[in-house]
């Protein structure tokens, strides 16, 4: 059987719908620090090099799986459009039917900011909407830092969030965060956290 090419769409960028509740606000600050620093040809290579995974869904609209943290920042830096690759076409599936197959790829993560499930329809219409969820942000930098791998598979920050979430106190992340960072790493290379998805393997402790 002949192989199918990828399909790539230009698409506004404000018209982009999220697959999840929350993002971390202090990953999206960063992100968009990183953007400022980039000249006008830095930031058409860093457009022309991204692509934003999606699919496409009932009544025209388009849902990105993942890169909400950089989706919201270039809207808040007022970048208009950007490529997205097309995963899927499910546009022609009733919402419900459209809702449940995101379930089965593991492409929507509904739940809030205490790690709560939530229906889809409270899934925000707009990347603006998303709520801040501090140890969404605690999980990204542990991440970078070298706590854990990256892993191919999708929202699997979400999983180290709650991990770190009965663990590390919400104040802490919000007035001391490099201090909430130093702690959550050695929490990251403890033998509790071997069931996550990048664990180094690194036993530090219990």
């Amino acid at each position: 059987m002949p192989r199918l090419r990828p399909q790539w769409l230009t698409v506004k960028l404000e018209k982009l719908h999220p697959t999840q509740l929350t993002v971390g606000r202090i990953e999206v600050d960063q992100k968009r620090r990183e953007w400022a620093k980039l000249g006008r040809r830095g930031r058409i290579e860093a457009l022309a090099n991204h692509w934003f995974p999606g699919v496409c869904g009932p009544d025209g609209r388009n849902y990105i799986t993942d890169h909400h943290h950089f989706g919201l920042a270039l809207l808040e830096e007022d970048v208009k459009r950007v490529s997205m690759l097309v995963l899927k076409d499910m546009s022609w599936l009733t919402p419900k039917a459209f809702w449940l197959a995101m379930d089965v790829h593991h492409w929507v993560h509904p739940y809030d900011q205490r790690g709560v499930r939530r229906l889809f329809t409270q899934i925000p219409r707009h990347l603006t909407h998303l709520e801040d969820d501090p140890y969404r942000s605690l999980a990204g930098e542990v991440r970078r830092a070298g706590g854990y791998a990256k892993d191919t598979e999708p929202f699997t920050e979400f999983l180290w969030a709650d991990f770190f979430r009965s663990k590390v106190q919400t104040a802490l992340i919000k007035k001391h965060f490099r201090r909430a960072v130093d702690e959550a790493l050695g929490l990251a290379r403890s033998n509790d956290a071997r069931y996550l998805p990048g664990w180094t393997g690194v036993i530090t402790g219990s």
